[in-house]
């Protein structure tokens, strides 16, 4: 998975550039861990906390609504196991269209993943996710139904499925990623 925010679009490289400035300011270094991140890549995270039924039935899903790109990106990780950390099959998190951002904290030289400390009163993640919504960002700590403090994107759109339609992501994921 890639880190460089020279893969990200660039109204979202700017934004990423000013983001990092502005914690740096208030003495919160972020850092980027990922950025643009493969249908594969994405379809390993999504599958590590699925059953064989459950990737099963987004495959066929998938399938059945013509995205066989996307269909392929599940089935050939294979089985992953771990925890869960993501609701976006692949080709549908903004990672795989260079629009989004995770980021850790670093204390004293160390990533620091805590989204509870404080170090001189202040969480890094706090912060970040405060600074990229007054920037007009969309920060993953703020979301409901699946937190994640390390997410900062370009588009309110929790994903490309609320902007484009199914077969128009499968295109673009096998241009961009396909063999």
């Amino acid at each position: 998975m890639a880190a460089s925010i020279d893969l990200l679009v660039p109204p979202f490289r700017a934004a990423t550039v000013e983001l990092l400035d502005a914690c740096g300011r208030t003495g919160v270094e972020m850092r980027p861990n990922f950025t643009l991140r493969t249908p594969f890549e994405q379809a390993r995270l999504w599958r590590q906390s699925r059953t064989t039924e459950q990737v099963r039935a987004k495959v066929r899903e998938f399938r059945e609504r013509g995205a066989h790109f996307l269909a392929f990106c599940l089935e050939s990780v294979g089985p992953q196991h771990g925890a869960h950390v993501t609701n976006a099959p692949p080709g549908l998190s903004w990672h795989q269209w260079g629009e989004a951002l995770d980021c850790f904290w670093v204390v004293d030289g160390r990533a620091e993943w805590s989204i509870t400390r404080r170090v001189n009163g202040v969480n890094g993640y706090r912060v970040y996710a405060d600074e990229a919504t007054r920037m007009g960002l969309t920060a993953g700590g703020f979301w409901q139904s699946l937190a994640d403090w390390p997410h900062v994107q370009l588009r309110a759109a929790s994903g490309p499925g609320r902007v484009f339609p199914l077969l128009r992501i499968d295109d673009e994921m096998r241009r961009r990623f396909g063999p």
